[in-house]
């Protein structure tokens, strides 16, 4: 899943950043409000973290403006200010959640993770797929009851196949979505990680589309 976070704190993005790569997300990052609103628009993310106070243009306003262009991107908004009329303005303005500063990373994930599910109706807590279950939550892959072990890449690479299920997935989208933007990874990385994937899921699963990409069978 490809995130983008938008704070202007540059040890605090950082950490962020580092933490959810961790995790498995492709992670951008913006230290003002233009640019913010500028790679929301046409970053093609999955979810945006986004600071209140920002350089240039309030957190506020992006989300306002983005809302106002019919850019449904999930929207999970940090904020010192702790209120409950700011938290309220947050909300209403259109932000999907609100965590106020200092906050708990692991609750940060447990409501990212919640924004996710939320961002479309095919975005189950459990998503399954045939024999092949993941818990992003847990961190936990099982085929057949038997647990699958990934590294954090894999982890990654299967849960977005899994939410694309049944479509034609090109190495672009793969790259854009499940590797780090801001790296020069060779576009044959996607190969060698569907490698992986097929000896440890079943060659069966994993199909190759010549000239169009790759297809989890459902």
């Amino acid at each position: 899943m490809r995130l983008l976070v938008v704070e202007d704190e540059t040890r605090l993005a950082r950490a962020l950043q580092r933490g959810l790569q961790a995790e498995g997300f492709a992670v951008d990052v913006a230290a003002d409000g233009p640019t913010g609103l500028d790679l929301a628009r046409h970053g093609g993310y999955d979810a945006m973290i986004l600071d209140v106070m920002l350089p240039g243009l309030s957190g506020y306003r992006v989300v306002r403006q983005l809302r106002a262009e019919e850019h449904w991107l999930p929207v999970l908004m940090l904020s010192a200010k702790d209120g409950e009329y700011d938290q309220a303005d947050g909300l209403d303005c259109g932000a999907d959640d609100y965590l106020t500063k200092p906050f708990s990373y692991v609750v940060l994930l447990a409501r990212l993770r919640a924004l996710l599910r939320r961002g479309a109706p095919q975005r189950p807590t459990v998503l399954s797929v045939g024999d092949i279950s993941l818990d992003p939550a847990q961190r936990r892959v099982t085929r057949d009851g038997a647990e699958v072990t990934l590294t954090a890449r894999e982890f990654a690479l299967l849960e977005y196949l899994l939410r694309r299920a049944g479509a034609v997935v090109s190495k672009t989208e793969l790259l854009d979505h499940v590797w780090d933007a801001s790296l020069d990874t060779a576009p044959n990385a996607v190969e060698v990680y569907i490698g992986y994937l097929r000896r440890k899921i079943g060659r069966d699963r994993l199909e190759t589309i010549r000239g169009a990409g790759y297809r989890l069978a459902t």
